[in-house]
């Protein structure tokens, strides 16, 4: 029973989930409960708002989203990783489920295919309503086998609960709670329970003050919502190169120039935006790191030592971005410098370059990587906005002035400074 002072300061819902936490938990620690793989476990879904209070929403259902997700932070960062691995050595398999016929006062459950580690669905705060959820990892899984016996990673449960919109959508964030838990085989949190209950009890009174009790069921204390806003890839040039600016059409008539072919450096620049950031993260592959730095930018990145890496994304991986953002410069294969010049004008042009007239004429880069006529023709088409199927071939023209077809057998790229052109009809 709560006085009418703590009852003002109740968070408006509150989940408890129904099963004792570990008695070896110091004061002052967050509590840590135990799960059995596979087993139903009742989270009771509670409000404490007064009737009043919920003139605000827009219908009597809310929805709930529930997550079992890393403890670590270290782990955290890898989240993507780590699941893309769980999921390729147990096909087939859920992280969390949620057992429909044992939950109370749930409607429209849903398991995304994709999101193995969620579950979602509507409830009533006005009426009772539990779901019985089932956690099918374990906690040694994710740890790095070395010599057997290895200790297990923490693992979070955490409900995020949300409103409608004016859309009729369930995107209004109203509330979020999480707890922490470790995962066993079936019957072994039973036996680490004991085991720990056993080890308080040899423990002296003075040391026992230093613990906490082992309560009989474990609630869930408020937290920040889940940032589940997934890294949209685009198909923009690399943030480094700082080379497409759409200054031409490209229509009936025009042919590329092309030149002045020398490797380029393909790091991130300081003055690289966030987007910029990102992008670049994902074409070096370090897509999993995307949401942790979705806020820095190339000078951000930059400013980062090697044990700031280290720290947030573990050795392996924050060795191997630190070399990529610092370490040696990653080249492209070949760098070209294009420019679109109308066909009817050309005779007149390369006679303004002869005379030392070389305004007329802007270059942009291209990067290849792969060095494939495919790469080239996009690229080109990206450069001039145009589809690349609007680019029929293209010709590299030799000294003789023979139009030679560029293919992936024959790369007509190699030219110097002041060479002739690779042509595109």
């Amino acid at each position: 029973q709560l006085s009418p002072e703590n009852d003002a300061k109740l968070p408006p819902f509150q989940y408890v989930l129904c099963t004792a936490t570990s008695p070896a938990v110091k004061l002052h620690e967050e509590t840590l409960t135990y799960l059995n793989q596979g087993q139903s476990y009742e989270i009771r879904l509670l409000e404490n708002r007064k009737l009043g209070e919920f003139q605000d929403l827009n219908t009597k259902y809310v929805k709930s989203i529930i997550r079992v997700v890393f403890h670590d932070r270290r782990l955290q960062y890898t989240e993507h990783q780590q699941l893309e691995g769980w999921r390729w050595s147990r096909p087939g398999d859920r992280i969390l489920d949620i057992d429909i016929p044992l939950s109370v006062g749930i409607l429209d459950p849903r398991a995304s295919p994709t999101q193995l580690n969620t579950v979602e669905f509507l409830w009533d705060p006005s009426k009772r309503a539990s779901a019985f959820i089932q956690v099918h990892c374990i906690s040694t899984e994710f740890t790095p086998r070395k010599h057997g016996g290895e200790k297990g990673v923490p693992f979070r449960v955490q409900i995020d609960t949300f409103k409608q919109n004016e859309n009729g959508e369930y995107t209004e964030h109203l509330h979020s709670a999480s707890c922490q838990i470790k995962v066993f085989k079936p019957k072994g949190a039973d036996r680490k329970q004991k085991t720990d209950r056993e080890k308080m009890e040899k423990k002296t009174t003075q040391e026992k003050e230093k613990y906490q009790p082992s309560y009989e069921t474990t609630i869930l204390t408020e937290c920040s919502p889940w940032p589940d806003v997934p890294y949209q890839m685009n198909n923009a040039p690399s943030p480094s190169y700082n080379s497409s600016p759409n200054s031409f059409n490209l229509g009936d008539g025009y042919v590329t120039n092309t030149c002045f072919i020398f490797p380029v450096d393909m790091h991130l620049l300081p003055s690289a935006s966030i987007q910029d950031a990102q992008q670049w993260l994902h074409r070096n592959r370090f897509s999993p790191f995307c949401r942790l730095f979705s806020s820095f930018s190339g000078a951000d990145l930059l400013k980062m030592s090697k044990e700031d890496f280290v720290q947030i994304c573990g050795p392996a991986d924050g060795i191997r971005l630190f070399n990529a953002i610092k370490g040696r410069n990653v080249r492209p294969k070949m760098t070209i410098y294009v420019c679109q010049e109308p066909e009817q004008n050309r005779s007149h042009l390369h006679q303004k370059r002869e005379n030392g007239d070389g305004s007329l004429c802007v270059y942009h880069a291209i990067f290849l990587e792969e060095l494939t006529t495919l790469e080239l023709m996009e690229k080109i088409a990206n450069l001039y906005s145009i589809s690349p199927q609007q680019i029929n071939r293209i010709y590299r023209q030799g000294p003789t002035g023979i139009h030679v077809l560029v293919s992936n057998e024959v790369r007509g790229v190699h030219f110097c400074q002041g060479c002739n052109s690779c042509l595109t009809s």
